[in-house]
């Protein structure tokens, strides 16, 4: 038994590194794709197997996803925030810096999540539903603080807002992972295609260890994530981009700061996901929807074996993730970045309209309808970059629906 679950958690790991560097291949659809496998083709095979594979390619997933959305600019719906640091040090020759800063970021992370798991059981088990309660009211105190740190505060309460009603108009209609098309175009096409239009170029990459000369705003950074994702793991509609944001209003960082704040809520969300099925049999990710479908609410010993795999899997994906970055790093600068784009761009759109068709019934129609709120999205990324404020604004899309399915 042992040898086959190594197996499968090297096959989840196989899995979560294909899915993190494919952009718009989300945990989410591997998930659901893995159900109907496992009740049909894959019946055979014992369940447990299928829990590996799935905690192994989510964990892995989560520290291999920041590469394409650094050095290719198109996020999945877990990295959105890092496209905005994380190119800024592309443009200045350190995407690989960009990427093992998040690194550090998830594997502490993972070392922190099998330290005070139960700890976190018997603590949120008692605060849950008070913390549930205040949830839109903490969103709202956080978006006040977010708008009133710009400079230009009208500007940013106008974008704040009109990615709100983008995000609110777009999750209430019946479409197919609506989401998809919604931050691949606020925080990827419009990046994209901005790069093309600027004609960016991309120097040689710095490709040589971090030396962090001061660690506290990274002990800061990694304090307000790790307040912040518990929290948030346990809530309906508040995922990693909203985890991040909390976390980072808690302890103000700088960009690097922020990127390794963005590793951990990403891992961290993910891993108490897992934690939050067993406690409360409620779903987070399509990682614990999977588990959830294949095997019910986990027992404890279940829960075991998971946080195992997590620590196994991240250990191992925190080196592959390093040497994949430093791979990207030095093919970067010898392809033509416009072409990258260009291309990038193209597979965006096409996963787009396969994903993102529109829902009559129980049937999916033409993918057209997702293009189109690509497009709609792309040019409001657009034009809310070119306002001058902070696009970490644009997370309106994300907090103003979130705040409005709690209150109403």
């Amino acid at each position: 038994m042992l040898i086959q679950i190594i197996s499968f958690l090297l096959l989840g790991i196989f899995a979560g590194t294909f899915t993190g560097l494919i952009p718009g291949i989300h945990i989410n659809l591997i998930g659901i794709f893995l159900i109907s496998l496992s009740a049909s083709l894959l019946s055979s095979i014992p369940p447990i197997y299928f829990v590996v594979f799935v905690v192994a390619m989510a964990i892995t997933h989560t520290f291999v996803d920041f590469i394409p959305s650094v050095f290719l600019g198109c996020p999945d719906t877990d990295t959105e925030l890092s496209v905005l640091p994380g190119h800024e040090l592309l443009k200045k020759g350190e995407g690989y810096h960009a990427v093992l800063l998040t690194c550090y970021g998830s594997i502490l992370a993972i070392f922190t999540l099998v330290l005070i798991a139960f700890p976190s059981i018997l603590i949120i088990s008692k605060i849950y539903n008070f913390i549930e309660n205040l949830i839109p009211f903490f969103l709202i105190i956080i978006s006040i603080i977010l708008i009133s740190l710009e400079r230009k505060k009208s500007i940013a309460l106008g974008v704040f807002l009109l990615t709100g009603f983008l995000g609110w108009s777009v999750l209430n209609m019946e479409i197919n992972q609506p989401l998809l098309p919604l931050l691949t175009g606020l925080f990827g096409g419009s990046m994209l295609i901005l790069s093309i239009k600027n004609k960016i170029k991309i120097p040689k990459q710095e490709i040589s260890e971090l030396k962090i000369i001061n660690p506290r705003p990274i002990a800061g950074a990694f304090l307000g994530s790790l307040i912040a994702s518990p929290i948030c793991s346990f809530l309906p509609g508040v995922g990693s981009g909203q985890a991040a944001i909390i976390g980072n209003t808690i302890s103000r960082s700088d960009q690097k700061g922020f990127l390794i704040l963005l590793g951990a809520t990403n891992t961290l969300v993910m891993g108490f996901s897992f934690i939050s099925l067993y406690l409360i049999s409620r779903t987070r990710t399509g990682a614990a929807v999977a588990i959830r479908e294949i095997i019910g609410i986990p027992s404890i010993n279940i829960l075991i074996l998971i946080l195992s795999v997590v620590f196994i899997s991240g250990l191992i994906s925190f080196f592959l993730t390093k040497n994949l970055a430093k791979l990207f790093s030095q093919k970067i600068t010898k392809i033509n970045y416009t072409k990258i784009s260009i291309t990038t761009l193209i597979i965006l759109g096409i996963i787009v309209f396969l994903s993102s068709g529109l829902l009559i019934g129980e049937k999916i129609t033409s993918g057209f309808f997702g293009l189109l709120i690509l497009g709609i999205s792309t040019l409001t990324g657009i034009y809310c970059i070119q306002t001058g404020v902070r696009r970490t604004n644009m997370m309106g899309c994300l907090i103003i629906p979130t705040i409005i399915f709690y209150l109403f």
